[in-house]
C-alpha cells in the first residue's frame, strides 16, 4: 500500500500571533495543492490552539519544566539550606525532562520525509535565552538529520541574535538544512554578518503573500459615512528592536498615534484599530484608548475596535480600510496583499526591507524617531499619490505570489529535488506537476 508523505511544520504557532498563523495557513494551503494526501503534523508552542485553527495534528516543540517556587514546595520561607536543596533538586529534574524531550522529538520525526520551518522570524533570541527558541530549533534539526528527514527553512527571517550560544545553535541548524531560503535580503546580510555561508541560498517573499484567494476578505459590507484609516498597533518590540530597550519609546509611540488619530478625526476620517497578536496587542489598544480619553479626544462612534482573533478577522478589518498605518510586519503585508496604501512604523530590519521591495521606502518611519508631524506629512503624500501607489502595489504583490509559486515548484514539484525521488519511487508515486 502507498504511504502518504509525512511532513512536519515547525514554528512558533498557536501563541495567537496572527502573522505566524497566516504564514502557517499559507503553507498548508500550498502543500495541499502539491501533495494533497500528505500527512501533516505541526510542532509548535500551543498544540490545542493550532489544531483548532488549522485542523491538523499538533505537538509541543518545547519541554515543560517545573516553575514552582522552592519556598512554596517546601512550605519554608527563610530556610537557606532547604532553599538550596530545592534549587539543586529542580536543576537535576531538568536532566530527565530534557532527555524525555529529545526522545519525544525522535518519536514525532521518525518516519517523516520532511521537516519544514515555514517563514516567520523565529531565528532570534530577542525574547528568550539560548536554551529557549534557538535550542529548540537546533534540537529538532538534529533529530531530523539523524532520522534522515529532509530539513527545509522556507522564507525565514532572522535576527537579532545576541548570545554567542544562540548564534551557534541557529547557525548549526541552518547549516544542517537541505534547503534554505530567506524572506528578505536584510536577513541574508544579517546571517552573513554572523558567519553563516549564504552564497548558495535564495531569497523568496514572505509566505503570507500567497494566501488562498478565498481567504482574502472583502469586508463585511458595512457602509460608513467617512473613509477609514487602519491604525495597526503593537506592544513594544523591546530587544527585537534594540539591544537596550527603553519604556519611554513605547510611551512616545502611543502619544504619536493619539495625536495622529486626532488629526485624522479633524480631517473627517474614522479609525479602525488593528492588532496582529490577539494576546499581546489588546493591551496596547486599551492603553491607546485610555490616552485618547485623558486627552479628551476619544470618540467611540469614530473608532472601530471589534475583537480580532483570527487571520480572517484581521483580513476583514483591513479590507474595510482606505489606507493603513501599520506597526506589525504582517498587518502591513496583508494590507498590501489587499492593495491598500500603507505607511509602516518600522521596529526591525524586516519592516524596512518589505517597504523597500514594494517600492514604498518613502512611507517607512522608524519607531525610535517617530513623530505625529512625520506621520501627518507621510499620510498627506500617501493621499496625493494613492492611485499610482495602488497600481504599483498590485503589480509588486502579483510578482511575489509568482515567486512563491516558483519556490513551491522547486520544493514539491517538477523533479522533486527536495522531496526526494527515492521515496516517491518506493511508494509508487510520481512527482506532481
Amino acid at each position: 500500500m502507498m504511504q502518504p508523505v509525512r511532513i512536519g511544520l515547525l514554528g512558533w504557532f498557536g501563541a495567537q500571533n496572527l502573522g505566524n498563523e497566516c504564514t502557517l495557513q499559507a503553507i498548508i494551503h500550498n502543500l495541499r495543492k502539491y501533495l494533497p494526501t500528505a500527512d501533516l503534523t505541526c510542532i509548535c508552542v500551543a498544540p490545542e490552539d493550532t489544531e483548532a485553527r488549522h485542523g491538523i495534528p499538533a505537538v509541543s516543540m518545547t519541554e515543560s519544566f517545573p516553575t514552582i517556587r522552592t519556598s512554596q514546595w517546601f512550605r519554608v520561607k527563610r530556610n537557606a539550606i532547604v532553599k538550596t536543596i530545592g534549587k539543586v533538586y529542580f536543576r537535576l529534574l531538568r536532566i530527565p525532562i530534557t532527555i524525555s524531550g529529545w526522545l519525544k522529538a525522535f518519536r514525532v520525526v521518525r518516519g517523516m520525509q520532511m521537516l519544514i520551518v515555514p517563514g516567520t522570524g523565529l531565528l532570534t533570541d530577542a525574547y528568550s535565552t539560548p536554551f529557549g527558541w534557538p535550542y529548540s530549533i537546533f534540537k529538532w534539526s538534529v533529530v531530523a538529520k539523524i532520522c534522515r528527514c529532509r530539513l527545509l527553512f522556507v522564507s525565514v527571517g532572522a535576527g537579532p541574535i545576541y548570545h554567542p550560544l544562540s548564534r551557534w545553535f541557529i547557525k548549526s541548524a541552518l547549516w544542517m538544512a537541505d534547503f534554505r531560503s530567506y524572506r528578505e535580503w536584510s536577513t541574508v546580510r544579517y546571517l552573513e554578518s554572523i558567519g553563516l555561508p549564504v552564497g548558495n541560498d535564495r531569497v523568496f517573499p514572505d509566505l503570507a503573500f500567497n494566501l488562498p484567494a478565498n481567504l482574502l476578505a472583502r469586508g463585511d459590507g458595512r457602509r460608513r459615512k467617512r473613509p477609514v484609516v487602519g491604525i495597526g498597533v503593537m506592544h513594544y518590540a523591546g530587544r527585537l528592536s534594540v539591544d537596550s530597550p527603553c519604556e519611554s519609546t513605547y510611551r512616545a509611540y502611543l502619544k504619536t498615534l493619539a495625536e495622529f488619530i486626532e488629526w485624522l478625526f479633524a480631517r473627517q476620517y474614522d479609525v479602525s484599530v488593528l492588532v496582529g497578536d490577539a494576546a499581546d496587542d489588546v493591551h496596547v489598544v486599551k492603553d491607546l484608548e485610555d490616552l485618547l480619553k485623558v486627552r479628551g479626544s476619544f470618540d467611540e462612534a469614530r473608532i472601530i475596535d471589534d475583537p480580532v482573533l483570527t487571520v480572517r478577522d484581521v483580513l476583514t478589518r483591513l479590507a474595510e480600510t482606505d489606507a493603513v498605518v501599520a506597526t506589525r510586519f504582517h498587518n502591513a503585508l496583508l494590507a498590501l496583499v489587499l492593495n491598500k496604501p500603507v505607511i509602516m512604523i518600522s521596529f526591525h530590519h524586516k519592516c524596512v526591507s518589505l517597504m523597500n521591495e514594494i517600492g514604498l521606502s518613502n512611507y517607512c518611519e522608524d519607531i525610535h524617531c517617530l513623530s505625529a508631524d512625520k506621520l501627518i506629512a507621510r499620510f498627506a503624500e500617501l493621499e496625493q499619490n494613492e492611485a499610482g501607489l495602488k497600481e504599483s502595489i498590485k503589480e509588486k504583490v502579483a510578482e511575489r505570489r509568482q515567486a512563491l509559486d516558483e519556490q513551491y515548484e522547486i520544493i514539491f514539484g517538477g523533479e522533486c529535488p527536495v522531496v526526494g525521488m527515492s521515496y516517491l519511487a518506493s511508494s509508487g508515486r510520481s512527482c506532481p506537476n
